[in-house]
């Protein structure tokens, strides 16, 4: 059976909604995806953090979840803590209301292609999330989740169509991307109550 996980990795917000501590915005966005991912069928969760922010880890994973201190909140630095797996899929912690399906989609291409990228909808460049076979191939670059784009990495294979892009997601990361959350969509529970002034 082949054992894959999925990683949240939780790496730094660099906007905060006016009048919100940057702090709790922070882990409101943190706690919704790892929720998220204790729903996830046939997969490991885990999240990994460099060890600045090892605090927002405690304050947000389930008991029993994997927590992976890395020395950069890069991708690779992901994939290298990580042992004892076919598959992993590392994604932002910022996207509080992803669908699960959307997750799905980013592992399935693993079963014909090494590598598989999400991109990051809205403004600027930027990956939801990057999944790959174990170990992963030699020719994968560093992929920083804030800044690469799937081109930086098909450029890097031996063939483009060693790296399927699948279905891409917001990430909350300026007030273009707030003004797109859907009050009816089911999820990011802990960012609609920071939002709404519910949180004490």
């Amino acid at each position: 059976m082949v054992r894959r996980v999925v990683v949240a990795l939780l790496v730094p917000v660099p906007w905060t909604p006016p009048g919100i501590d940057p702090g709790r915005w922070r882990a409101a966005l943190a706690e919704d995806v790892v929720d998220l991912l204790a729903t996830l069928d046939e997969v490991e969760t885990a999240v990994a953090v460099t060890p600045e922010d090892r605090w927002l880890a405690d304050e947000v994973v389930w008991p029993g979840t994997a927590v992976h201190e890395v020395p950069t909140p890069t991708v690779d630095a992901v994939l290298a803590a990580l042992t004892g797996y076919d598959q992993a899929a590392v994604i932002a912690a910022d996207a509080p209301d992803v669908p699960a399906l959307t997750l799905g989609k980013l592992l399935r291409p693993l079963t014909s292609r090494p590598v598989a990228v999400a991109p990051a909808q809205g403004t600027g460049p930027g990956l939801l999330g990057l999944a790959t076979r174990l170990p992963a191939p030699e020719w994968l670059p560093p992929v920083d989740l804030d800044t690469a784009v799937p081109d930086d990495v098909r450029s890097a294979a031996p063939q483009p169509g060693d790296v399927a892009v699948t279905a891409g997601w917001r990430r909350l990361r300026g007030p273009g991307e707030l003004a797109t959350l859907d009050p009816a969509f089911e999820g990011w529970e802990a960012t609609r109550a920071l939002l709404s002034g519910s949180r004490a």
